[in-house]
């Protein structure tokens, strides 16, 4: 959960952060497109990455981090397939996929495929990547 201090922060500035593993290469791909639409657009979304110093602003783990997407909208801390229905509504080209993942006979399952399988699977390519360049 974040600080009280700094929810209290993101809620004044409307600002969403977005917390993602930039050394995942499905993370990366994803996520700096979205950076990059939201730059040229002006869009008050930050994306910090796991790996830098921003991860100590978040008050979770980088194991907790690198296990999901996490996201921190007025105040409010997701993750998951939530987190990208929260994302997906700061912008407007994938707004209607953020309704779509929300109806409700989607959304439990999207949520168990995310969760369940898609989920698990980065985490232990991360912890893979992370394993051969200790070696």
């Amino acid at each position: 959960m974040p600080s009280i201090e700094l929810a209290y922060f993101l809620h004044m500035t409307k600002e969403t952060r977005i917390l993602y593993n930039a050394e995942c290469p499905v993370c990366s791909f994803e996520i700096d497109r979205y950076a990059a639409y939201s730059g040229k657009r002006g869009l008050p979304l930050r994306f910090d990455d796991l790996n830098s110093a921003a991860l100590g602003d978040w008050d979770i783990s980088a194991d907790q981090a690198a296990r999901r997407l996490h996201v921190l909208h007025e105040g409010k801390l997701t993750s998951g397939l939530d987190a990208f229905i929260v994302l997906w509504q700061q912008m407007p080209h994938t707004k209607g996929l953020a309704r779509l993942a929300s109806l409700p006979v989607i959304r439990p399952v999207a949520s168990a495929v995310y969760d369940h399988i898609l989920a698990p699977i980065i985490y232990r390519w991360h912890l893979r990547r992370q394993a051969k360049a200790q070696a």
